[in-house]
């Protein structure tokens, strides 16, 4: 960030701002409070030897890891000095081959520590960070990733940290390491930097560290490769039929062929020990289903599906067994423990607290319907028990993410106040296939905003909902599309916007951001010095006397994804403009907030900000909050 432009923590308005209800209560039942009380189970692996389970846990505002037994009983704890991390950026704790180490990933280094005791010790001094440490088959030694001249690259090193030794070079982004089952070979992706689009499996020997490509080509994605049991086959992932199906090849690069024809999204999957099958998740609209794939067929069998999200599937050392994350909807994320031959599902941790478990939820549901162009957008639609009349429209981040089945609170809290809520998935949303994911390719702001704005015309045609009283929230690129929407909309079909964290001009933008954000952003919209109207086409910032509605805005002072002087530019020009708004920023927290304290200071604002503005004076909010009812039991 350019060292002129000084930012600091602030809470700014122009015009009067969103005032408490007195006449409106919280839900029967619900608070801030409670739905912040939940500390998030997740990341987690299952000991080579099936008897110990390392997760991380967000709790104290500290992101630590644990360990418990597998088949259940009290975690201890094995790191005390993690610092909060946003969950979907977060790495996985890492066993080593012989069950007596960990190594893991705290505040951009590598650390190392036995599990019979002792503090986690620093390994990567030799760099200025490092990240993903993969243990090698003897235990000792350890392939990391390190940054060198603004690329991602791979090193071998010890428990010791010893000075490592490079096994890639160039100007290509490595990672995800898998070392052969002899320690020989090493897998890999290779993302060069002159096609965004690509990514190759690469075999490199860990000795000569020649190098072959056994799957890629241009503008095509490959990834996740894994070493099947006996180390004569590799799967890994691939978009080449148009979702992403598990394909095997040889480690010699000969006999390439498509394993699976689903048709759904693939995304995490592991061999079995005996090699003759996979667990793994797939995507099926916003649901990730637990299966069984034939390692030899392809065929798929359910071993768990609904609407719900199964990650990390982990596999005991006999086959018996799986260790699964599961969440959805109307349970939070928590560690189970699936039994094959029996099909039981056995719980080893429970997150939920009592209070907020009673309470009712709503499972969203599938719904569809044409944009502008006529292309047909899906969504998840929350439809509360009693409607307020008020709806929102919520698009994801992103852009290249999906809005799915997996828990998240505070849009229950706002479905239990009355709101019905209409979670987009715009075009170049993941899990819709190929074609769908690069829709908005060089088209950020102009297609997915009509995507946003044909929603509010569909919430607008619902019964129970006012037209008038449509709100669009998002964060990130969805806070970035609430931008867009106020500004692009001749028919002003919201009410009210929420931004959260995200940003309203691009060039300036994409100059800000660290590096991994500016490459994804070139990935799809390509760099501004050779696809400069595009970036022009999707900036705001000059276009801001076509905001007519009020916006609130909240940005983290840490963010180096939208860096904060993106809402700090659209606040200036919303001032100059004599827009009403709200502003506030957080100090300490970067992209998404992950301290409770401020996590229930922006939902209250949120929430206070939605009431002034959507709902009447003349409700009967004693019967939508509840407070007739007794708690369920």
């Amino acid at each position: 960030m350019p060292s002129d432009i000084e930012l600091s923590q602030k809470s700014e308005r122009n015009r009067w701002p969103s005032l408490p209800r007195p006449d409106i209560k919280p839900p029967f039942g619900w608070s801030l409070s409670l739905i912040t009380s939940v500390h998030r189970i997740r990341n987690h692996s299952l000991s080579p030897d099936g008897k110990k389970i390392a997760f991380i846990w967000d709790i104290d505002e500290q992101s630590d890891v644990y360990v418990m037994d597998s088949d259940g009983g009290w975690p201890a704890r094995f790191s005390t000095d993690r610092p909060a991390t946003q969950y979907w950026w977060d790495e996985v704790p890492q066993w080593s081959p012989d069950n007596k180490w960990l190594a893991l990933g705290i505040a951009g280094h590598v650390y190392v520590a036995p599990i019979t005791g002792g503090l986690p010790r620093l390994i990567s001094d030799f760099t200025s960070g490092a990240f993903n440490p993969v243990w090698m088959p003897d235990s000792n030694r350890l392939i990391v990733g390190v940054e060198r001249k603004e690329t991602n690259q791979l090193v071998l090193t010890d428990r010791d940290g010893n000075w490592p030794r490079g096994l890639t070079s160039g100007l290509s982004n490595y990672g995800d390491a898998q070392p052969s089952p002899d320690g020989a070979w090493l897998l890999c992706v290779e993302s060069p930097l002159d096609d965004l689009n690509r990514t190759d499996v690469c075999l490199i020997d860990i000795n000569t560290l020649q190098k072959i490509t056994l799957a890629g080509k241009p503008a095509e994605q490959c990834w996740s490769p894994r070493w099947s049991p006996d180390g004569k086959t590799v799967a890994f992932l691939s978009e080449t039929s148009g979702f992403n199906e598990i394909w095997l090849v040889d480690p010699g690069g000969s006999n390439l062929r498509q394993l699976t024809h689903t048709e759904h999204n693939l995304s995490e999957f592991s061999w079995s020990p005996d090699g003759k099958s996979f667990a793994a998740t797939i995507n099926r609209g916003g649901a990730w289903d637990l299966v069984l794939v034939d390692a030899l067929t392809g065929t798929v069998t359910d071993l768990d599906s609904g609407l719900g999200v199964h990650e990390r599937p982990n596999w005991s050392p006999d086959g018996k067994f799986l260790t699964v994350e599961y969440q959805s909807q109307v349970v939070p994320p928590d560690l189970y423990r699936y039994v094959l031959d029996t099909k039981a599902w056995i719980q080893l941790t429970f997150s939920c607290p009592p209070a907020l478990a009673c309470l009712d939820m709503v499972v969203p549901e599938q719904v569809s319907y044409r944009s502008s162009d006529g292309m047909r957008i899906p969504a998840l639609l929350f439809k509360p028990r009693k409607s307020n009349g008020a709806a929102i429209v919520y698009p994801h981040g992103g852009p290249r993410d999906q809005y799915i089945y997996e828990w998240d609170v505070y849009m229950q809290y706002l479905v239990a106040k009355g709101y019905t809520i209409l979670c987009v998935n715009y075009r170049g949303s993941t899990g819709f296939g190929k074609m769908f994911e690069h829709a908005n390719d060089d088209d950020w702001g102009l297609g997915d905003t009509q995507d946003c704005l044909s929603g509010a015309s569909f919430l607008g045609g619902l019964d129970d909902i006012d037209p008038q009283r449509i709100a669009i929230m998002g964060a990130s690129y969805g806070g970035y599309l609430v931008a867009c929407c106020l500004t692009r909309d001749p028919q002003y079909r919201f009410a009210c916007g929420v931004n959260l964290f995200g940003d309203a001009d691009l060039i300036s933008s994409w100059a800000q951001c660290d590096r991994e954000t500016r490459l994804y952003t070139e990935m799809q919209i390509g760099h501004p010095a050779y696809n400069y109207q595009v970036y022009r086409d999707g900036t705001l910032i000059d276009q801001v006397d076509n905001v007519k509605k009020p916006v609130l805005i909240l940005h983290g002072l840490e963010d180096l994804v939208v860096p904060m002087a993106s809402s700090e530019e659209w606040v200036e020009a919303l001032k100059r403009g004599d827009k009403a708004y709200e502003y506030h920023t957080y100090a300490g927290e970067s992209h998404g907030f992950v301290r409770r304290v401020n996590v229930m200071d922006g939902y209250a604002r949120i929430e206070r900000f939605l009431d002034w503005y959507l709902l009447p004076f003349t409700m009967d909010f004693e019967a939508i909050n509840g407070n007739d009812k007794d708690i369920p039991v």
